[in-house]
């Protein structure tokens, strides 16, 4: 139920009784721990060793020296991904290349590669019987490669192109020697393979080349021919004939046109300044002709002379005369020459002018021709790149075609791997590890020793003590004082607390106030006076708590109200009539409705638990008042905190809360304290409840009236509890202690 997981909401583990317990039984967990250090140590030097080697090879593209590095070998290189290095490791644990390594070390003639070859006894009666295959139907070879492949361990260095080749043998010396010679013939093989690579590219590329050279051959007739038949010059790599002399013709006629534009101009400004009547002789083209400076000669030496004859002479002189008239020709003659320059000028531009119309002229004419010739060098550009393509076709294959010759008559072709670090032989065995797993076998039945000591106390409930301090049970100091007595007669050997309590426990005083108010709820007459102490009763008897608890069983009852006229005692031996019952298996539960608490102070972990006044009252949920009983499998619904006033007003509650127990409980006791019977009556309101008077030390005469009163009150069948059984049980106990 419910209530049974909130039993222990406010207890907590006791670590301190944890490790008492583990220390108290420290003898017994160091036995174990040294007899399974000293069986782990016998067991390992009883296993034959075996040793393990590894070699480890680098995975990386290798070429010969005298080979290019170009773009064409660079092709040939292997991919050298993670796929590439996994493939090499299936490769190393390829079956021919095992069969190989076995051949050349005669693996097949060692027994520890072929151990089914001579078969145990058990064996050959199981292949005589049908019941295993007989392994000697197949062949030797695949019989050592199965456990080659055992033994065997090949794996790729995490991050790296490394493969690790180990391998595990009894014999150090053959563990070392197999993973150099699977490297060995790994390494044979993979040049092998690229020997047979290059003789068959050879091959392949022989007949290729002889085919690409006729092809080449016929693509440059080709270029050849068409050239020739559209009269395609070529004057450099990348110009015609027809295209030179476009441009030889341009170049001319922009000359030209600038002459032309010289002379224009040199004229023009000839005769603005003789318009003008400016000296001819200041502009650049007339000064510069050779007559015009000849004639500034003698206008000077003229100009000379009649400055020195006019200091002697008159100007009316005729020697000065025939100078000013000699001066006044020269001028003439230079104003006539210059008008001569500036028709040479005019006859100049007019010449460039001819020679543009002609340079035009011829200028067109080479358009027409050059945009015919760029027609015909489309088809010419087609043919060459044919032929291009070709040769470079041609050259790829032959540059590929020495390579491979090359290495096929030099034999250089090492594989793409090598030997970084090679396999030697062991010194010390690589199982069993002898000191690791005596210590490992040590430390793990300590542990586990440790675990189950403490598992032990946990289930136990010895481990767990109350949050607030309280002790493991959750009673206090002067409960625990009080059931002193008790935990003496415990039982050693049992993990589990007994589940009845000695007589002397029947004397708890009860809380005079609670039994006062409870008597006065219920209208109970007050407890009387506790009997003399009767003769101890036979175990056997008719009214004892175990023949009670027999007859409540067998008969099915599944409710019972228990009445204590004597107060506690009666009460503690319902107590032990509910333990009794849970012992037999069955499932009890114990509701106490007395006022002093008797069953709530023996059987629940605090007297401050909710219970049944609380639920009466309304004030607890129906689970968090079923509680686990200290010393049983019994439960336990204790008396609770509410006001008994207030709780008493909900009475005719019970019936109902008894019925929803039974439901999960085999028998439902509630233990009414010292009852009488019209208080009863109307708390059970007519249920069939069976009653029980629990009178451990009955008098004859009060028990004739409390029977009268019940029979009055429609209650004729009472079942009387004693406390011969109790009495017997606890004389029993102490004996045996």
């Amino acid at each position: 139920m419910s209530s049974v997981g909130n039993s222990r909401q406010d207890e907590d583990v006791d670590l301190a009784q944890l490790f008492r317990a583990v220390w108290q039984r420290k003898g017994r967990i160091f036995a174990a721990t040294a007899l399974a250090a000293g069986l782990a140590f016998v067991g390992a030097n009883a296993i034959s060793p075996r040793y393990q080697a590894e070699t480890r090879i680098l995975i990386e593209a290798r070429e010969p020296n005298f080979m290019g590095q170009g773009a064409n070998s660079a092709d040939l290189q292997p991919l050298l991904d993670e796929l590439n290095i996994a493939s090499q490791v299936q490769m190393l644990r390829s079956v021919d290349l095992i069969k190989q390594v076995a051949r050349d070390l005669k693996l097949y003639e060692r027994e520890e590669f072929d151990p089914v070859a001579s078969p145990s006894a058990m064996d050959e009666l199981l292949i005589l019987l049908g019941l295993k295959k007989n392994p000697l139907e197949r062949a030797p070879e695949d019989r050592v490669v199965d456990t080659f492949l055992e033994k065997l361990s090949v794996y790729q260095v995490e991050r790296s192109r490394v493969i690790a080749v180990a391998f595990t043998s009894k014999d150090p010396e053959l563990a070392a020697a197999i993973p150099n010679a699977m490297v060995d013939v790994y390494l044979s093989l993979q040049r092998g393979a690229k020997l047979d690579s290059n003789s068959q590219a050879a091959r392949w590329l022989e007949p290729e080349i002889a085919n690409l050279r006729e092809k080449v051959k016929e693509a440059e007739q080709k270029v050849a021919d068409y050239r020739a038949a559209h009269d395609i010059v070529q004057t450099s790599d990348t110009e015609t004939f027809s295209g030179q002399q476009l441009n030889d013709i341009s170049a001319e006629l922009a000359r030209v046109r600038s002459e032309m534009a010289d002379a224009e101009a040199k004229a023009e400004n000839v005769r603005a300044a003789l318009a003008a009547g400016r000296p001819a002789d200041m502009i650049d083209a007339v000064a510069s002709n050779a007559t015009i400076l000849r004639l500034k000669e003698s206008e000077a030496g003229v100009r000379a002379q009649i400055s020195e004859l006019s200091i002697t002479l008159l100007d009316g002189h005729p020697r000065i005369k025939a100078l000013r008239a000699q001066l006044a020709g020269i001028r003439q003659q230079i104003a006539n020459e210059a008008a001569n320059v500036a028709a040479s000028l005019e006859n100049d531009a007019g010449v460039a002018r001819l020679r543009e119309k002609q340079l035009v002229a011829k200028l067109n004419m080479l358009k027409a021709d050059y945009a015919q010739a760029d027609s015909n060098e489309v088809g010419l550009r087609e043919l060459e790149r044919e032929a291009a393509a070709q040769r470079q076709l041609l050259e790829t294959y032959l540059s590929r075609y020495r390579e491979a010759t090359t290495r096929l008559e030099s034999a250089a072709s090492p594989a793409d791997a090598r030997v970084i670090s090679k396999a030697s032989e062991p010194i010390e065995p690589d199982f069993p590890k002898v000191i690791p797993i005596t210590i490992v076998a040590a430390l793990a039945v300590l542990v586990l020793s440790v675990i189950i000591v403490m598992l032990t106390e946990l289930f136990s409930g010895r481990a767990f003590k109350p949050a607030d301090g309280n002790g493991p049970d959750g009673s206090s100091d002067r409960e625990r004082s009080r059931e002193s007595e008790y935990d003496r007669y415990e039982e050693p050997q049992t993990a589990r607390p007994r589940r009845d309590l000695p007589a002397n426990l029947l004397s708890v005083a009860p809380d005079k106030a609670l039994t006062a108010e409870m008597e006065e709820a219920l209208d109970l007459p007050p407890a009387p006076a506790l009997a003399a102490p009767a003769p101890a009763v036979d175990d056997k008897d008719e009214f004892s708590i175990e023949s009670v608890a027999s007859y409540l069983v067998t008969s099915g009852v599944r409710t019972a109200l228990a009445i204590s006229p004597t107060g506690d005692d009666g009460s503690t031996a319902t107590v032990m009539l509910a333990r009794e019952i849970a012992e037999g298996g069955h499932h009890v539960v114990l509701i106490d409705m007395t006022g002093s608490g008797c069953p709530t102070t023996l059987m629940a972990s605090r007297k401050d638990l909710p219970g049944i006044t609380d639920l009466l009252s309304g004030t607890a949920a129906f689970g968090d008042t079923i509680h686990p009983d200290r010393l049983s499998s019994a439960h336990i619904v204790p008396k609770g905190t509410s006001d008994i006033r207030r709780a008493m007003r909900g009475a005719d509650r019970l019936s109902m809360i008894t019925d929803a127990l039974a439901e999960a409980y085999d028998l439902v006791i509630v233990e009414c304290g010292p009852a009488n019977a019209e208080g009863v009556a109307r708390l059970s309101r007519n249920h069939p409840y069976e009653i029980i008077l629990s009178a451990p030390r009955p008098d004859m005469k009060d028990l004739a009236s409390i029977m009268d009163e019940f029979e009055k009150v429609g209650y004729a069948d009472l079942v009387l509890m004693t406390a011969g059984g109790l009495q017997s049980r606890g004389e029993r106990e102490r004996s045996a202690a």
